[in-house]
């Protein structure tokens, strides 16, 4: 008897112990969690200039975010520029903030601060009862350098005379290392290149005037540092007006069921569309995709002047239609379309072979819409050519060629009307007229004589 009481009081003891124990266990448990809380700062860049505002993003998921606490340390001195607390959900429970984003600004002006490296501080503490109730801590420091000071432009190269349409160089340096320079025509921006002198702040950059540009636009040498200040210089230069020339396309119906099977997987399965109707998809949509996909193509460029000299023309041939000839499409004595001619076409003998005009990079060589068959070639520093309408293609991505290689053969791929080599010089995506690329006299004036004479005036001959 007595041991089946003694059995009995066992047994409630190890009742009650589990319901005061267990929970007691899993609450010490989950109050001394030992994960610290995390900090992620969005810092695109580790310069500051007059004022930059910051994001800090803190989170803790098992006991909540207690406090958060952020200091600036520059000379010796340090500023506390965020110390906020977070409540808890009573006197034993977690936080009640789980996650939460932290804006705030950094203005070295208005804090006092000087130029020069500096520390950004940070730190974040949880609800968990760890280190004596004082939470776990997450702590990291970010250095910065605060930058407020502007940089300066010196330009270098003297004459700048442009045509419309045409193409220019200027060379400049900037007092610090500029991640995005370069020149702006209009709102067109043309990037600098460095390395071609000694000195990593002379920058060379080719700019272009597009056929609309005439007198009166604006050319702007441009820098912004690594914290943000930028710098303008104007541009002495002279825009000579140049006018097109006007011409008329004649679409006929034998040319139509010629060229839109080629353009099949371009255009939709429409059975009420014309021939019509799919040639002007075709000049207008099509062309536009088409540009578009060669300033992507234009964009990225190397940092190195592959050419010398001037341009090779297709040899042998005769000119069949200008740049940026304002061409009006007509169909049964109806006009139906306008559109501008970006390059200049070339006729020789059928499937004549197609040198590189200068050395540099194939960086494209396959067809491109309404261009047919084209290879662009990357002569470095944003400078490429264009060779379209080829019936073969000879050369593959990547290949270095030298000035003469044969890159293929012309043709009438793509929207030409006979065997012709459609060729174009492009300046950061932006289409020039061809012409002055084939003058001698034109290089000299215009590109080699600047650099000869920046090499000259910088002792690097």
């Amino acid at each position: 008897m007595n041991r089946k009481i003694k059995n009995i009081k066992l047994g409630i003891f190890l009742v009650a112990a589990l319901i005061i124990i267990v929970p007691l266990a899993w609450f010490l448990f989950t109050r001394l969690e030992g994960e610290k809380p995390t900090i992620v700062l969005e810092l695109p860049s580790a310069f500051i200039s007059t004022s930059r505002d910051l994001t800090v993003s803190i989170s803790d998921t098992k006991s909540g975010v207690r406090k958060m606490w952020i200091s600036l340390v520059k000379d010796s001195k340090e500023i506390t520029l965020v110390e906020e607390p977070f409540p808890s959900a009573g006197l034993f429970g977690p936080g009640e903030i789980r996650e939460k984003t932290i804006r705030f600004s950094v203005d070295p002006r208005q804090l006092g601060l000087s130029d020069g490296k500096a520390i950004l501080r940070m730190a974040v503490w949880d609800y968990s009862w760890r280190g004596w109730l004082n939470g776990n801590q997450t702590y990291i420091e970010k250095n910065i350098t605060i930058d407020t000071r502007t940089p300066v432009i010196e330009i270098y190269s003297r004459a700048h005379n442009v045509r419309q349409g045409g193409a220019g160089l200027v060379i400049y340096r900037i007092s610090e290392p500029c991640p995005k320079n370069g020149v702006y025509v209009g709102d067109q921006f043309f990037p600098g290149y460095a390395g071609l002198l000694n000195d990593q702040n002379v920058q060379v950059a080719f700019f272009a005037l597009n056929y609309t540009q005439g007198p009166g636009t604006e050319i702007v040498v441009n820098a912004t540092d690594r914290a943000g200040n930028n710098a303008k210089a104007g541009l002495n230069h002279y825009i000579r007006r140049k006018k097109f020339k006007k011409d008329t396309v004649n679409v006929s119906d034998k040319f139509l069921r010629r060229k839109m099977p080629e353009f099949s997987s371009d255009l939709s399965n429409d059975p009420k569309a014309t021939l019509i109707d799919k040639f002007l998809y075709i000049n207008r949509e099509l062309r536009s995709v088409n540009y578009q996909k060669i300033r992507e193509l234009c964009l990225n460029s190397d940092q190195a002047l592959y050419w010398r000299g001037r341009f090779l023309r297709l040899p042998k041939s005769a000119p069949r239609a200008g740049f940026a000839d304002q061409r009006t499409y007509t169909y049964k004595g109806r006009v139906i379309d306008h559109q501008v001619h970006l390059g200049v076409d070339l006729a020789s003998t059928e499937h004549s072979p197609v040198p590189a005009a200068n050395s540099g990079v194939v960086v494209f060589a396959e067809p491109l819409g309404i261009y047919g068959r084209t290879v662009f070639v990357d002569h470095g520093c944003g400078l490429f050519s264009m060779y379209s309408h080829l019936n073969h293609i000879g050369v593959k991505i990547g290949q270095k060629v030298a000035k003469g290689d044969i890159l293929g053969r012309t043709g009438s791929t793509g929207l030409a009307g006979g065997d012709h080599l459609h060729f174009g010089i492009l300046i950061h995506g932006t289409f020039v007229n061809p012409i002055e690329w084939w003058d001698a006299a034109w290089i000299k004036n215009n590109i080699s004589s600047k650099i000869a004479g920046v090499k000259s005036r910088l002792g690097q001959e």
